[in-house]
């Protein structure tokens, strides 16, 4: 899922390239061993992942850091290809927002301009603080949820 999330298949990369980017290592590396952890993967009826959507305090460097309060946890979500655009990202933060909410301030992410998933985000009470240059050259926007938790 981070592979997706990360967006990476558009940007040709194989999907094992996910496990060793050092970029992206910190999204899933010891999942479940660091206070804040907190995710959900939707699963098909054999168990196949449809798609998922977790929340982990990034480091102290984290260039979101510099946009939001450092401890802010960061949001990745995906859904695999054949399911984008079914609600599957709606139910999938609907669950995960409504529990972190409870015990966190505020939640924030890094999306691409041009994703239209923007506006998934922005339909849970995400707004854009920044706007950066990402990982491969492209504008990004910085969103966060408005203290008080999301609009759902």
């Amino acid at each position: 899922m981070l592979y997706y999330a990360a967006h990476m298949d558009e940007d040709g990369a194989p999907p094992e390239s996910a496990r060793t980017n050092p970029d992206l290592n910190y999204y899933v590396e010891n999942w479940m061993e660091r206070a804040g952890d907190l995710g959900y993967i939707a699963q098909g009826p054999f168990g196949s992942a449809l798609g998922a959507a977790w929340i982990r305090v990034m480091p102290a460097a984290s260039p979101l850091y510099k946009y939001i309060a450092t401890g802010t946890p960061e949001l990745a979500v995906a859904t695999m290809p054949e399911h984008v655009g079914r609600g599957l990202g709606s139910m999938l933060l609907e669950c995960l927002l409504g529990n972190a909410l409870i015990t966190v301030p505020a939640v924030a992410l890094s999306v691409r301009a041009n994703n239209p998933a923007r506006r998934l985000y922005e339909r849970f009470g995400f707004e854009v603080v920044a706007e950066l240059t990402n990982r491969v050259g492209t504008r990004s926007y910085v969103m966060a949820t408005r203290p008080g938790g999301a609009d759902g």
